[in-house]
């Protein structure tokens, strides 16, 4: 009976400890998931805090520019008017300024068209496409010192890139609309844009040579003495004929010749889809004008002259107004020239201004070595 006692007691005592270890180590178990529950929950809510910083900062950018973009229409309707000496839009709005809101709120509310035979898939991503290749360009696009939403150092390769890129919305749209007007005016799209690219390509060349850097921040620093369109006026002539093909303006708007083409490569769209391309060629005019003041006009800068001593920072005001200068120009250009023939347009490029590229790449860091004034 004694060892039965002892044995009872000691195994009694011996559950006891095992159901206090097992408790006491759920118990740190438990604290320690807890605590580990706690972190993650932390690191998700600044994940969470930061995606949220990083889209209002995409919307602060991109709201103004859609903004700009749609009044960019009427500032061109405006500007022809005055050109042929006539009113203009004068209706909606005071003066005619919320005429863009007008001709939006029009296009969404007339019905969507699809043609039959067409690859539907296709016909929406091409809009969508080329709407979304343009805003992306904003994306490191320095409106002041330290104001850009990614400081790129190879800022200029991925305009290039972007560029290049939206290629694919304009013959996505001719080849999937089924129709042979808007396939003709996709492939003379796509000729000339890769054919203006290599100009465009050259002049930017000349302009990294000169500077070393592929940085936008970097090119507009180098500019503080003096804007690069004073040394490189020629390469700024070639440069601006390039970028007028590229956003299919006048007088190489050859793939929406109305009298040839119905209206290129998106005769078939309408509606909501119309509107996305109306807003890429417009997004890429300003982009365009904006990427010109930053490699030829410098950017932000003021020249030496001018001090700003006060404490209001003007610097992003004054790159809209250097930006709205080239916006004037490329609808100056509208307003004055004929529109080439195709053979003329492509004899333009690969005949004439390519050589002319060439030469100056080849002339440019010949100066530079020459003087012992090369940047890197």
């Amino acid at each position: 009976m004694f060892y039965l006692g002892c044995f009872n007691i000691i195994n009694f005592y011996s559950i006891h400890l095992l159901i206090y270890i097992c408790i006491s180590n759920y118990i740190k178990g438990w604290k320690f998931k807890s605590f580990k529950w706690i972190m993650i929950n932390n690191n998700l809510i600044l994940t969470f805090f930061n995606v949220l910083l990083s889209l209002i900062d995409v919307l602060v950018v991109l709201l103004p520019i859609l903004l700009g973009v749609a009044f960019m229409t009427i500032i061109e309707r405006k500007q022809l008017a005055a050109h042929q000496r006539r009113v203009g839009p004068n209706t909606v709005g005071y003066y005619g300024i919320l005429q863009p809101f007008s001709d939006a709120l029009k296009l969404i509310l007339k019905e969507t068209i699809i043609p039959s035979q067409s690859n539907k898939i296709l016909f929406y991503l091409a809009p969508v496409s080329t709407l979304i290749f343009s805003l992306l360009g904003w994306g490191i696009i320095p409106f002041g010192q330290g104001l850009t939403l990614f400081d790129f150092s190879l800022g200029i390769l991925y305009t290039l890139a972007l560029s290049s890129l939206g290629v694919y919305g304009v013959l996505f749209a001719g080849w999937s609309a089924n129709s042979k007007y808007a396939f003709l005016g996709s492939l003379r799209s796509t000729a000339a844009m890769i054919s203006y690219e290599l100009i465009l390509s050259s002049a930017i060349l000349i302009i990294i040579l000169l500077t070393g850097s592929l940085n936008f921040t970097k090119i507009i620093e180098h500019q503080q003495a003096i804007w690069f369109i004073i040394p490189l006026l020629p390469v700024f002539i070639f440069y601006f004929i390039a970028i007028l093909a590229e956003t299919s303006r006048t007088p190489f708007d050859l793939q929406e010749a109305e009298s040839e083409l119905v209206a290129g490569f998106f005769t078939e769209h309408s509606s909501t889809v119309f509107v996305f391309f109306f807003l890429g060629e417009y997004s890429s005019i300003v982009l365009f004008s904006c990427i010109s003041a930053i490699l030829f006009l410098g950017g932000y800068h003021l020249p030496e002259i001018f001090v700003n001593n006060s404490i209001i920072n003007i610097q992003s005001l004054i790159l809209g107004i250097k930006t709205c200068i080239f916006c004037f120009i490329f609808v100056w250009f509208r307003a004055t020239l004929p529109r080439l023939r195709y053979d003329q347009l492509i004899d333009l490029c690969w005949l004439n201004l390519l050589p002319i590229a060439i030469a100056f790449i080849i002339l440019v860091p010949s100066i530079l070595v020459a003087f012992d004034i090369t940047p890197y």
